[in-house]
């Protein structure tokens, strides 16, 4: 398991990604509405798991700090 599965936004994220590509899936939307739906909400789980392994100087700075 990745340091980033842990979190709980993560799972969240991830939990409602399911939920609506569940919802949307029965629904007569407009194929690029739906699309816009399906990639914004993948984003945020992606942009969670692309941002909890960014290890630079500056991020480890600053995890430092908030601990």
């Amino acid at each position: 398991m990745f340091d980033f599965e842990k979190l709980t936004v993560y799972q969240k994220s991830k939990s409602v990604n399911k939920s609506l590509n569940e919802l949307i899936k029965d629904k007569l939307l407009d194929y690029a509405f739906q699309d816009q739906l399906k990639r914004a909400s993948l984003s945020i789980v992606l942009n969670i798991a692309e941002g909890s392994g960014k290890n630079t100087p500056k991020d480890k700075r600053w995890k430092n700090i908030m601990n």
